[in-house]
């Protein structure tokens, strides 16, 4: 039966005529909340499956969820008729701050500076017994405690491809929640289809505990949801907004990452924001002195446990994702690649030499007497000097039959070892601390150097690199795309301009570097001598030349390595024609490992 509603709603002497209005009214509002509440109560996965460690004959589904779930298992087969049941571990150190991006449901509790736990669980099955080159469909379900269970849509996953399979991998780093990412990854999906892997070279996320930036920032640009098709990240350009969802990529191709300093967090606090913890690292071996100190006074007695919250952790990074090994670097055979994977990065800080900066050159005038409040230079988080267990560890694996027989020879890290950019001043070393005093001996001024004969990467890991035939050195950390190519025919490649560039160096642009420091502190170019390479295709120009980077915020690039033929090549696309096409414009070929010796 219809019910006349008033010709004039506004007009309150109608509503009498009507009896029913307001009863039929009240039940559509109650049944739209109602309808609400049954599906805010219905559990929810908070992230598509995703691939990790892939063998010969299997690989790991890994999902997360907020509830532990009773049942967590991926469904698989031609049939979706076999099963594996996952394991279950809850993530120890994610939290939520003031700063997050997140609903007002997850705010709710957040009290002046103080950040609270987040509860996400992460679920990891083994899919055993693949046929190589066979690929097959799954699905993830969880299964509440109230019997409620929630499914994903169907993906496909495979094991390690076989020797000699053309492959699609993608080259990417510095994801880090910028504008641009959505759009980058939807591109790379659009034109390239379901690649089969993903390189990262480190910075996936800004902060690393922060759990929104990983499963689901209001923005639409939180780490999964980009790289699995999930986002909904807006782009306004010149009055044009855009809607941008990145790509359906991991659900189909195992990820591996390599650590970026973003991936770091520093001294642990209940009581700081989320963003002051990871500005706030602190070396390894003045800790040390602070808990002997500490530990004669007091009951402190696991001492792993205090160092790690009074210096800097990447648990969350380690927690989230399962690697070969039980270390920070690893390296692994997929298809053709070996891919080696190193622990290659230091903190950031900021070149500001005023009195109040904690930066890369100098410490604040007001910590000169309180050393627990050093920030240290941007000091290294894991040793690759000459005779380091990581050192020694890369020497081991360069020398191994599974390196040496491979076709193809990647190495991917996150600082740069040549680059236009700014990440890459100072020399990548352990910093100098000079302590200036007056005659009284009060400190005057507290900076730091950073030889650059003692660059670490270009004086001890490049010549191993050489040695080794390394075809491709892989990186990121300044936002920008450059290649070179060395003395021994390597190539080197920073593809890291997904969201936002701090610019390219070249020609009359110039870093800001210290005056008066003793070292070397290059304002402009490659500090460490190469020339960068031209685009062979499509070069961007400006004033008429040719530039050999592209350092835009309006324009994304990605890469892809294609080891079919062995090339790798860029793309770009410029958000500010959202209608126009990605336009490839470089491309180098590498030469396999029995046409290199």
């Amino acid at each position: 039966m219809l019910i006349p509603l008033p010709d004039d709603l506004e007009n309150p002497a109608n509503y009498p005529r009507n009896p029913w209005f307001f009863s039929i009214l009240l039940l559509i509002v109650l049944l739209f909340g109602l309808i609400m509440k049954s599906y805010l109560d219905q559990p929810q996965l908070l992230t598509d499956p995703f691939l990790q460690l892939p063998t010969a004959n299997s690989v790991r589904v890994v999902w997360f969820t907020e509830f532990p779930g009773i049942s967590n298992k991926v469904i698989y087969g031609e049939e979706l008729n076999q099963s594996a049941i996952a394991t279950t571990t809850k993530l120890s150190r994610t939290r939520e701050d003031k700063d997050s991006y997140i609903s007002d449901i997850h705010k709710r509790g957040i009290v002046d500076n103080n950040s609270i736990v987040r509860d996400i669980w992460r679920h990891e099955a083994k899919v055993a017994n693949l046929i190589p080159g066979v690929t097959i469909p799954y699905l993830v379900t969880s299964e509440r405690v109230d019997n409620q269970s929630v499914s994903s849509k169907i993906f496909t996953l495979s094991p390690t491809p076989i020797v000699g399979t053309p492959l699609q991998i993608l080259l990417t780093s510095d994801h880090q929640l910028m504008p641009m990412t959505a759009a980058n990854l939807q591109k790379v999906a659009e034109t390239i289809g379901k690649v089969d892997a993903v390189f990262m070279a480190g910075d996936l996320v800004n902060i690393a505990d922060r759990a929104s930036e990983w499963f689901d920032d209001v923005r639409g640009r939180a780490f999964f949801p980009c790289l699995q098709g999930r986002g909904f990240s807006q782009l306004d350009k010149n009055g044009t907004q855009t809607i941008y969802t990145g790509g359906e990529l991991i659900q189909h191709a195992p990820l591996f990452p390599a650590i970026g300093n973003h991936e770091i967090m520093g001294r642990f606090s209940t009581v700081s924001k989320l963003n002051d913890q990871f500005n706030d690292p602190f070396p390894r071996a003045a800790a040390e002195k602070i808990y002997q100190s500490q530990a004669e006074k007091s009951a402190v007695k696991d001492k792993d446990t205090w160092l790690k919250n009074h210096t800097f952790n990447n648990d969350t990074y380690r927690e989230i994702f399962t690697l070969p090994g039980d270390k920070n670097y690893y390296a692994v055979t997929f298809g053709d690649v070996r891919l080696v994977t190193l622990y290659i990065t230091n903190i950031w800080r900021t070149p500001n030499l005023d009195p109040a900066a904690k930066g890369r050159y100098r410490e604040r005038n007001e910590d000169f007497n309180n050393f627990e409040k050093w920030g240290y230079g941007q000091h290294i988080f894991e040793p690759i000097v000459k005779g380091s267990p990581q050192y020694n560890w890369l020497q081991k694996e360069l020398n191994s039959p599974e390196f040496q027989q491979a076709k193809y020879k990647f190495v991917m890290f996150h600082h740069p070892p040549h680059s236009l950019g700014d990440n890459i001043v100072p020399a990548y070393t352990d910093p100098v601390q000079i302590i200036d005093r007056d005659a009284e001996g009060t400190i005057k001024m507290i900076r730091y150097e950073y030889p650059k004969k003692q660059d670490y990467i270009i004086r001890d890991v490049i010549p191993l690199l050489e040695k080794a035939k390394v075809q491709l050195v892989l990186y990121g950390h300044s936002h920008l795309w450059n290649r070179f190519v060395g003395a021994s025919g390597m190539h080197f490649l920073e593809t890291s301009n997904v969201g936002n560039s701090y610019g390219a160096f070249f020609g009359e642009k110039r870093r800001f570097v210290p005056p008066a420091y003793d070292e070397d502190y290059s304002a402009t170019g490659d500090p460490n001598g190469l020339n960068p390479a031209i685009p062979t295709i499509a070069p961007l120009l400006a004033d008429g030349k040719q530039l050999p980077y592209i350092d835009s915020n309006d324009i994304t690039v990605f890469s892809i390595f294609d080891t079919g033929d062995g090339v790798v090549t860029s793309y770009y696309f410029d958000t500010r024609k959202p209608e126009s096409e990605v336009v490839k414009f470089d491309e180098f070929k590498l030469k396999s490992s029995s046409t290199s010796l």
